[in-house]
């Protein structure tokens, strides 16, 4: 039985029987009581045309099944687009085109490389490596954590990093005896992933959004090596901290544990196959054309559909079509296009501008705020901007202008506005429909985790993140020229 999505705090993770309900009695009745009052509340808005409205309450609706209910994320998210559709609240392309979205490609090419780095061998070659350097269970965090971080500087998509470091994270389950540990690592790895975004402007898809949308309203700019410099070290502290969080909060050492099997010394010796070659000729090549996709002009989501077509030639790649398709994850392809269209349909009916004018319209009593106030402001709008707007690229799109307008309403620095809000977007960690990679790691039957646990973690995590920003904002960012 696959795990289901969003277990409650109650229920052990795939541990619900084939009949069992979603979601108690008595907590579905006070759901569908709020659900019900908060559609009431929608229909009334005058400000809002009849398909807002219903893109609006079918988005509360999934929202809701997200968070509290068991339930496929990927059969919510559908569910309400048919819903949508049905009622006219838009039409049948906005289902049809969902699956035609840049990120739904990236991360069905990053399947299949994930799955040949699995078949060449060279997620268990790289597993030997760790092993024979970590020694002992308990130091595998410190070098998961640590092998985590150049990976940002080169693959340009967290669901394509956390797709190509699945299989090594498989292949430690198969030797971790420790369930606690298992947990933790498959935890560990896509949160280290998220946060380590912020290290660079291709950690993430929203940071090219985000930047895009500055220089067409303001013309200023952020470059790749200011980015870096404002952006690495702040990433490099919050995934120590969060592994601290981690090894504190999940991992359960076991005294005298050496679980390297015999013959790892010898086999890490062997030279490369011709398999591993290709594989890692290919990746390597693929790394190149991301970097340089400004220079040649294919995108990203392009060239890992290339790449994966390689893979799979017949005779020549290093596996067949049919197993290239089974390392798919559809459930969280499906999830992934259908929640990106329910985003499409708030911002084409209005919905977005709506919420955008209430609550900026608000934020405007920071003209005569500290500036601690508005700075920490910021920080907390952005941060907890992936409880209510699930797709990363949503929130850039719906959030950014919306800050540029802010900043500019008060005289900021529209630069280090922007900078701020995308650092603050990158934190995403409290569930797994947050995050793409996250639900990753999630939905994968052989190295699950527990939802209740995420949210624990978060729960420490969130502040620390927002502490670390004021800090490093009063400090090393201001030192190194950032100001608002």
């Amino acid at each position: 039985m696959k795990p289901e999505y969003m277990p409650s705090a109650d229920q052990p993770l795939n541990k619900a029987g084939p009949g069992a309900p979603s979601i108690r009695p008595a907590k579905g009745l006070w759901m569908l009581s709020g659900l019900a009052g908060c559609s009431i509340w929608i229909a009334s808005v005058e400000h809002l045309s009849y398909s807002g409205k219903i893109a609006f309450i079918f988005f509360i609706i999934a929202m809701a099944l997200w968070i509290f209910t068991k339930m496929p994320a990927g059969w919510i998210a559908l569910g309400a687009l048919v819903c949508i559709v049905a009622l006219k609240g838009a039409p049948p392309s906005l289902l049809y085109e969902s699956i035609a979205e840049e990120i739904v490609w990236l991360m069905i090419g990053s399947f299949i490389i994930g799955e040949s780095v699995k078949t060449s061998g060279l997620a268990a070659r790289f597993t030997r490596f760790m092993l024979l350097r970590a020694r002992k269970p308990e130091h595998f965090l410190w070098w998961l954590a640590f092998v985590i971080q150049p990976l940002t500087f080169f693959i340009p998509s967290t669901s394509g990093r956390a797709a190509l470091t699945l299989p090594i994270v498989r292949e430690l389950h198969a030797l971790l005896k420790n369930d606690q540990q298992k947990k933790s690592v498959a935890m560990l790895l896509p949160v280290m992933i998220l946060l380590a975004s912020s290290a660079t402007v291709i950690g993430a898809g929203s940071h090219i959004i985000g930047i895009g949308l500055l220089n067409g309203a303001t013309g200023a700019d952020i470059s790749y090596v200011t980015w870096v410099i404002w952006g690495a070290p702040f990433a490099l502290v919050m995934c120590g901290l969060a592994l601290l969080c981690v090894k504190i909060m999940f991992w359960k050492d076991e005294p005298q544990s050496n679980i390297i099997p015999s013959g790892y010394q010898y086999s890490e010796k062997l030279p490369l196959s011709g398999r591993e070659k290709k594989t890692l000729g290919l990746i390597a090549g693929m790394v190149v054309l991301w970097m340089t996709e400004g220079w040649h002009g294919y995108d990203i989501a392009f060239i890992t559909m290339a790449g994966a077509v390689l893979l799979m030639l017949p005779s020549i790649g290093i596996m067949e079509w049919k197993q290239g398709m089974k390392s798919v994850s559809w459930n969280l392809i499906m999830f992934v296009a259908a929640a990106t269209a329910l985003g499409k349909a708030l911002v084409e009916n209005g919905v977005v501008d709506w919420l955008q004018q209430i609550v900026f319209s608000e934020l405007r009593v920071l003209e005569t705020a500290p500036p601690f106030i508005t700075l920490l402001i910021i920080i907390l709008v952005s941060v907890t901007s992936h409880l209510y707007i699930t797709s990363h690229t949503t929130r850039a799109v719906v959030m950014i202008p919306a800050f540029i307008v802010l900043g500019q309403t008060l005289q900021l620095d529209a630069s280090a506005v922007v900078f701020l809000t995308l650092v603050g977007m990158n934190y995403c960690i409290t569930f797994p429909v947050s995050s793409k990679a996250l639900l990753l790691y999630y939905e994968d039957e052989s190295v699950s985790y527990p939802a209740k646990d995420l949210v624990k973690l978060s729960m420490v995590c969130m502040p620390l993140y927002v502490g670390v920003m004021l800090l490093f904002y009063y400090t090393y960012w201001q030192w190194t020229g950032l100001r608002l």
